[in-house]
């Protein structure tokens, strides 16, 4: 692909021979399979695993058999691993794809990378919503989310300690700083998207008992972003 614009004087000019580096996380570039082999991989060479639906059931099942309530705990540990290891992933890639590194990325290039990864892994269509970025508070929707797909119909409040642990490690990863992810709706219930809130580890420490004792999204963005 080439031609990109640039604004001199006013006016807007076009250099063909400039090139224009596509979306580095287009499925049909990223993901590459070896039916033969039955490899699976990206374009970088990391190896990639597909869970199946089945899988995913009766990961929610089997832990919350075994272990009970320490099921959120181990899934949380889960997704914290996960996330730090996709963030090195994701800032490799990048950097090398771009020739820069992640931190030197524009705003927007790296935003739509993240959604286009997301997508791309199966994990669903994110969008970060930076409306509370003063408050320091940030809202991730995720919609289509295969992990709020295959909770069992049982549970009554929102179970994405997975997705909550890799959202709070990948945050604090990115930032330096100490952060907390809470799930505060969820699709398995009945809502539009999958919202998570991701703020300082001190403010969200009491998040999984006012999700548990039935507080909504909005009742617990209107608690952590009261003066303090």
């Amino acid at each position: 692909m080439t031609g990109t614009s640039s604004i001199s004087n006013g006016s807007v000019t076009f250099d063909p021979y400039t090139p224009v580096l596509a979306n580095y996380y287009t499925p049909s570039a990223y993901l590459r399979s070896d039916l033969e082999s039955g490899l699976l991989e990206s374009r970088h060479g990391e190896r990639l695993l597909a869970l199946p639906e089945a899988l995913l059931r009766g990961i929610y099942t089997g832990l919350e058999y075994e272990t009970g309530q320490a099921a959120r705990l181990v899934l949380r540990n889960c997704g914290r691993m996960w996330g730090k290891e996709f963030f090195r992933r994701f800032a490799q890639e990048l950097s090398d794809y771009y020739q820069k590194p992640l931190a030197e990325l524009e705003m927007g290039t790296f935003l739509q990378s993240l959604r286009q990864a997301w997508k791309a892994h199966g994990w669903g269509l994110i969008e970060i919503d930076w409306t509370y970025k003063d408050q320091g508070v940030l809202v991730v929707s995720i919609r289509n989310s295969p992990f709020a797909a295959v909770t069992p119909p049982h549970f009554k409040r929102p179970m994405g300690f997975l997705e909550a642990g890799l959202l709070a490690t990948w945050f604090s990863q990115l930032t330096g700083q100490d952060l907390l992810c809470v799930q505060t709706a969820s699709e398995a219930l009945g809502a539009k998207s999958n919202l998570f809130v991701v703020t300082a580890a001190a403010r969200l420490k009491e998040g999984e008992a006012w999700v548990d004792s039935g507080l909504s999204h909005e009742q617990i963005l209107e608690k952590l972003l009261q003066p303090s």
